[in-house]
């Protein structure tokens, strides 16, 4: 409910300034509760436009595609007239979708809110350690919102786009949402990882949302 009613309020103080206000939302199970609440909550959603943070190299239908959820869970009743742009588009390979996919955020950044999760190796986004895109992706000064990001181990184990630090530092408000022990250490004691460059790179505070 906290980060529901978070989003809802910087997407409210958007709108007015603004004609159209924008969300970046996240996938994995912990966003799925906060979608479901954003949902029920009263907004003007045909202002509003809706993307994610990251994206697997999977159909819009496959089970584990963020878009799925994200249609499922978010953008149902009054908010499926919210405008979304996915990041997966039928282009013929990950680095042409995000090349398109660059092309349609363009006029998205500073985004309004953006939700962020946090895996336990510290990634956020498809931003992952020992990636061979991690330079690019992290550079908060790079020319891109979004690139392609190809399969490692231990991850990912898809291919995936994903928006760049570049991209993610842009927000009014940026929520990351954690739940444990493991991952709160990783926030209180640990550095250098895709997270902490959240931190150190983002034009506005990042609000951390813990739950046990």
């Amino acid at each position: 409910m906290a980060a529901a009613e978070a989003i809802a309020d910087w997407l409210h103080a958007g709108l007015s300034e603004n004609d159209r206000a924008s969300f970046v939302g996240t996938g994995g199970t912990s966003p799925g509760p906060v979608y479901d609440l954003l949902a029920t909550l009263p907004l003007p959603w045909e202002q509003i436009s809706v993307t994610l943070s990251d994206e697997r190299w999977v159909p819009p239908t496959a089970p584990d595609s963020n878009a799925r959820q994200l249609r499922e869970r978010l953008l149902t009743g009054e908010a499926a007239a919210a405008r979304f742009i996915p990041l997966w588009s039928d282009a013929p390979t990950a680095e042409d979708a995000a090349e398109a996919a660059e092309m349609a955020l363009e006029d998205l950044f500073p985004a309004d809110v953006i939700l962020l999760g946090m895996g336990e190796d510290g990634h956020i986004a498809s931003l992952f350690p020992g990636s061979p895109v991690l330079e690019e992706g992290l550079d908060p000064f790079g020319g891109s919102l979004v690139i392609a990001v190809p399969t490692g181990d231990p991850a990912p184990t898809v291919e995936r786009i994903s928006l760049t630090l570049h991209a993610l530092k842009q927000s009014f408000l940026t929520i990351v949402l954690i739940r444990g022990e493991a991952k709160r250490r990783i926030i209180e004691e640990r550095d250098g990882l895709p997270i902490h460059a959240l931190f150190r790179a983002s034009d506005m505070p990042v609000r951390v949302i813990w739950s046990p």
